[in-house]
């Protein structure tokens, strides 16, 4: 011990003493009980979160149910930590374990947190990094010296600062509010969607209206943290306004008329829709768009003004029933009573096709090659396609009209010669 103190001495160091190297001791040894803590709540308690997290968020607990485990490992540790750190006027060397251990815990939790939520993973370093370095600064007494240097580096306008210290101040605020946010979102998407009150139309109508109120008090919360004074931007944002109008145009139009089409209810998801070309049954109603799954696996993307300015069929508007038209022509020397009777058979016996209202045959017209028909019949779920409901009845009618002898026609036609018509020279 006397070298060691000697060598600090001709170094102009303060000399260790037995108390200090007693308090590092200490220190050391509760740093270690509180990492130990740290692990046994991520052992014994995470697994039982995860499990309650994922049963009560459902589907929007993914990724961050994954890691509530390491979450609970690293916040236990980190909060054990600080309390520590806060108990007692450590000395510098006491203090120096119990920081880095602090900081390290807290950026692990940060890390974990991010990436849970589905942040960039460089976002998510950038931010444990400056919350590492913040920490242990803080820690050993070094915070002070950072921050002036930081707030050096900058420049004036007006009578507001811009420094390097305000922007990594505004960095993290921005990325930490729109963590939140996401966390936010979740839990009030899923808390809405489990209610038994709201159907499937009023629950995206209000997971979209809670989203934009979420937003809008993440914005004034930033904007009160970051003490920012929004009446000297008045002019600047009347401009940026005005530009944002214009050139947003469509985009506001699409948002507005998004939410007109969730409040009126006449497009649901799931309803089977045709727009212009388009055929399919709604899958999502986003804010920009209105995506309609097609029966060969296309998903177009139809702005939502479209919808509120064009012409759009809904099959499943006020009732799911759809008449499908199947026509059929069978020959004049047939048993026309008995065509139409397996007509009805073909048609009932379709697993698809509705008892009631019960399928109709009609004779629609007498046709050059026959006598044209036309069964009627009712489906329900229209987004399982059409055609492969004409398929059937067609199949199964193409092996009754066998059993019985029903001719379907085809194309005749009959030339006539009259003598006065041939060529002059007769034919070989």
């Amino acid at each position: 011990m006397k070298p060691l103190a000697a060598w600090l001495q001709a170094q102009g160091l303060a000399t260790i003493s037995r108390s200090i190297l007693i308090e590092a001791a200490v220190a050391g040894g509760l740093v270690l009980a509180a990492l130990f803590a740290g692990l046994l709540a991520g052992r014994m308690l995470g697994p039982a979160l995860e499990r309650e997290w994922k049963r009560r968020l459902g589907t929007q607990a993914e990724t961050l149910g994954d890691r509530l485990h390491r979450i609970m490992r690293h916040g236990t540790a980190a909060l054990l930590l600080a309390i520590l750190l806060a108990a007692g006027d450590w000395p510098p060397l006491a203090a120096l374990p119990i920081g880095l251990a602090l900081a390290t815990a807290a950026a692990m939790t940060c890390v974990d947190l991010l990436r849970g939520l589905s942040m960039p993973r460089w976002m998510a370093w950038t931010v444990a990094s400056i919350l590492f370095v913040a920490i242990f600064s803080h820690a050993v007494g070094g915070l002070a010296p950072i921050t002036q240097t930081l707030e050096r580096i900058g420049f004036d306008l007006g009578k507001r600062r811009f420094s390097l210290l305000s922007l990594v101040m505004i960095a993290v605020t921005a990325i930490a509010l729109f963590a939140a946010v996401r966390l936010a979102n979740r839990v009030i998407a899923h808390w809405i969607g489990a209610s038994r009150g709201l159907d499937a139309t009023q629950k995206l109508l209000a997971q979209k209206l809670a989203s934009i109120a979420v937003v809008a008090v993440a914005f004034f919360f930033g904007v009160d943290l970051l003490n920012i004074d929004l009446t000297a931007f008045a002019v600047f944002s009347g401009a940026l306004g005005l530009a944002v109008g214009f050139g947003l145009q469509k985009t506001v139009g699409n948002l507005i008329a998004g939410i007109i089409l969730l409040m009126d209810r006449s497009i649901k998801p799931g309803d089977v829709i045709v727009v212009g070309e388009s055929f399919g049954w709604v899958n999502r109603i986003g804010v920009r768009a209105v995506s309609v799954l097609t029966r060969d696996g296309k998903e177009h993307l139809i702005p939502n003004e479209n919808l509120m300015t064009q012409e759009v069929e809904n099959w499943s508007y006020t009732d799911r029933n759809v008449r499908v038209r199947i026509p059929v022509t069978v020959g004049y020397g047939c048993d026309l009573k008995l065509a139409q009777e397996l007509m009805m058979r073909a048609a009932t016996d379709s697993p698809r096709v509705l008892v009631s209202p019960k399928p109709n045959v009609w004779l629609t017209a007498f046709g050059q090659n026959g006598a044209e028909h036309e069964i009627l019949a009712w489906i329900s779920d229209p987004e399982g396609g059409v055609g492969n409901v004409r398929s059937d009845v067609l199949n199964r009618l193409w092996w009754l009209f066998k059993e019985h002898g029903i001719e379907v026609p085809f194309p005749q036609r009959v030339v006539h010669f009259r003598p006065g018509d041939g060529p002059s020279t007769p034919l070989p």
